[in-house]
């Protein structure tokens, strides 16, 4: 027995081939001893410990993070060599890596002569999938859904070779031994031919397909094909993403600025919003924008090089508002004209991430394939889980001070959601070995989401608390940015609020112990309630009555009804519904088809328009009056200048007010949540007006602005319930 010293290792150092780092530089030192995974961490036992860490930390893998690293003295016994053995359970806590866009090295392989030529799960230890094939910890290849491929020869061989980059790569296969894709036509019957190069004939001849990737399935087309894609889907306005071929593609259909490029060909790879141009009409019908993405598996690059086309609609297969499919008998009800599938399990289902750059900032409107697992440091011990609202779902769990989000689940609304949404939640706080002390949930009271939250309070036999869906959009924000103080505007199209009404045109003051609604727009009644969300007239009906107008858009019956509710409908100070009124009133959106249409469909009109004078507004007893300027609206007018100056004029006394309550409370900062502020125009007008003040300016950057970050905000304010 001789001194030697035990390593631990925290941080993502499984599934990037970080093991195999330490063998190789353990090797080329002359250094004997062993290292093992152990749970999520590393654990090194060796000689000259120092002497192997120096030269390690100049040679980590590409994917690896070493957060923290402990060391002790201990009694070693000596032997010769270095070797990799066998893992033990230890203690949770999510460190894998997310799934990672194929890497050039495989790419090249797969493009050339050889035994995995052309073949589309080709990965190593820098890249390909892990979060959406992972069961358990510790990241070896029993507990993800390739314990069902057992290694050929060949793979052995390169599985146990040190000079090999796929040395104790857990997902490594080839032809002989690994998952393989099948082409089958809409009942399910084999279509003869080589699956993928057939595939790509078949949509250049007009069919929709349907492919499944790493963590589920996508609906395929050509761009020329969108419209009948529209119909067979059912999915009439609703912008779709499209996948190009390269970054040359990609400025074909699009204007990526440089940062747009850097975060579209990131190995995470997600799908990023960009100006367009020779993007047909119909792919993102009104907007002047388009999702765009690169390949990232390798089935989808052989695709585009079996293809003549350089872009593809590419959609999360799944009915409106459903989880997206990753069985392979399911997803036939979808009568899609073909079906690319393979025989791997999808473990944990991932849609792609979807995200906007702003002025540097990042805005994730869907944070999933590529960006989870992940955390945030929140500095506030304890263990809780936040259940989220209702749309753009996802869970939280904290443990240790830091906050893990679940992939993007759905809307719940949606048939098995909710289901998806506790499974998920349960998942990730056995991963991370959470727990918790606190479930934390909205409080509208007919959430389908409050079910979780019931089911996971009973279960774990720990207390369920109600949080104000503003409030945690406050929280959210200043979470992301490592704060527990701060004034917000959080804009939304709804939220449950305090007085039962529907909030979200809110300027909320909070240090995550309590909030003040500071001020807010002035209500306007949702005649019918959830039926003026998507038919817009009532909206314009609701202000048009208020301002003392006769209105023509309703027969004189109906109107009179109407008039009779206004008093007793649900009232809305909603940033969302007021720039829904302006997009009925310029003829911009008619219904509401999908999330956010009518805001988004505004954005055009914004971004062209000027401020022009007369639309000025002001605020009283806390209420940003706002019903008045549509009566001012004059047609000699553009309409895209009177549209910009409605806003901004709302935008000035919203960010006024909330200046002043941070000089009045002390608050170094403020900031923006919420659905609303993915328009640009939006941001852009809080941007010039807050950077006149002296306070600071904060936006998202990891969490998502929209309801994809409540769950978050909730388990902020939980675990500062705890302190």
């Amino acid at each position: 027995m001789t001194g030697g010293t035990r390593i631990r290792i925290r941080g993502t150092v499984q599934g990037v081939g970080f093991r195999p780092a330490v063998y190789r530089t353990a090797s080329e030192l002359g250094i004997s001893g062993n290292v093992r995974n152990d749970g999520s961490d590393v654990i090194i036992e060796c000689e000259r410990g120092e002497e192997l860490l120096d030269l390690l930390k100049k040679n980590l893998p590409p994917l690896a993070v070493i957060e923290d690293i402990k060391t002790e003295n201990i009694k070693f016994q000596s032997g010769k060599g270095f070797r990799i053995i066998e893992s033990s359970p230890g203690s949770g806590s999510v460190s894998i890596p997310t799934d990672t866009a194929v890497c050039d090295k495989c790419l090249e392989e797969m493009r050339s002569p050889g035994r995995r030529s052309g073949y589309p799960f080709t990965s190593c230890t820098d890249c390909g999938a892990r979060f959406t094939l992972l069961e358990s910890l510790p990241y070896d290849r029993a507990n993800t859904s390739m314990k069902d491929f057992p290694m050929c020869p060949d793979c052995e061989k390169e599985f146990s070779d040190p000079d090999n980059r796929r040395l104790h790569h857990q997902t490594i296969c080839c032809p002989v031994c690994g998952p393989a894709y099948r082409l089958v036509n809409i009942n399910g019957e084999k279509i003869p031919g080589d699956p993928i190069p057939t595939f790509a004939r078949m949509l250049s001849e007009g069919n929709i397909g349907v492919a499944k990737s790493w963590g589920g399935m996508h609906i395929c087309g050509t761009l020329e094909n969108t419209e009948r894609l529209r119909e067979w889907y059912g999915r009439p306005q609703k912008p779709f993403a499209i996948m190009v071929r390269n970054e040359e593609s990609a400025k074909k259909y699009g204007n990526p600025d440089e940062d747009e490029m850097l975060a579209m060909t990131s190995p995470h790879r997600p799908i990023v919003l960009v100006n367009k141009r020779n993007v047909p009409e119909s792919v993102a019908p009104g907007l002047d924008n388009v999702g765009m993405f690169l390949p990232y598996t390798g089935m989808q690059h052989i695709l585009f090089d079996c293809l003549k086309e350089d872009a593809l609609i590419m959609t999360s297969a799944n009915p409106p508002g459903e989880p997206m499919m990753t069985d392979d008998r399911d997803v036939m009800e979808m009568k899609a004209d073909m079906y690319l599938l393979h025989n791997r399990n999808i473990i944990n289902r991932a849609d792609d991430s979807v995200l906007r750059l702003f002025h540097g900032h990042t805005f994730y409107l869907r944070k999933s394939r590529g960006s989870i697992p992940s955390y945030i440091d929140i500095g506030l011990n304890g263990s809780v889980i936040g259940i989220g609202a209702q749309e753009n779902l996802t869970g939280s769990v904290s443990r240790n001070g830091r906050i893990y989000q679940t992939q993007f689940v759905g809307d719940g609304m949606g048939i098995g959601v909710p289901e998806y949404l506790e499974s998920s939640i349960r998942d990730l706080t056995a991963m991370v070995g959470s727990v918790p002390e606190i479930i934390a949930m909205d409080m509208h009271p007919a959430y389908t989401t409050r079910k979780v939250g019931k089911i996971l309070s009973e279960d774990y036999d720990v207390p369920l608390v109600e949080i104000q869906h503003h409030w945690a959009h406050a929280a959210s924000l200043l979470a992301d940015n490592g704060l527990t103080g701060g004034t917000v505007l959080a804009l939304d199209g709804t939220g449950y609020g305090s007085d039962g009404n529907a909030w979200g045109g809110e300027v909320i003051s909070t240090d995550l112990k309590d909030f003040t609604r500071d001020a807010h727009l002035e209500n306007i009644p949702l005649l019918g309630a959830e039926k003026a969300v998507y038919d817009l007239r009532r909206l314009k009906f609701a202000v048009d009555t208020m301002n003392g107008k006769e209105s023509d858009l309703f027969p004189e019956g109906e109107a009179n009804i109407l008039r009779k509710i206004m008093d007793t409908s649900v009232k809305s100070s909603s940033m969302g519904r007021l720039m829904d009124t302006l997009s009925f009133t310029f003829d911009v959106c008619k219904n509401r088809t999908y999330d956010g249409e009518p805001s988004m469909k505004l954005e055009p009109l914004l971004s062209r328009g000027s401020l022009i004078p007369g639309y000025e507004t002001y605020t009283e007893n806390g209420v940003i009056k706002t019903v008045h300027l549509f009566d001012r609206i004059d047609r000699n007018d553009k309409s895209e200048d009177v549209a910009y100056s409605i806003v901004y004029n709302v935008m000035k006394e919203l960010v006024a007010v909330a200046v002043e309550n941070a000089d009045r409370t002390g608050n170094g900062y403020i900031g923006m949540s919420g659905g609303v502020t993915y328009n640009h125009a939006v941001s852009m007008m809080f941007e010039e007006l807050g950077k006149t003040s002296d306070h600071e300016l904060i936006f998202h950057e990891r969490i998502p602005n929209g309801d994809g970050g409540i769950s978050v905000g909730q388990a902020a304010i939980a675990l500062m319930m705890i302190e």
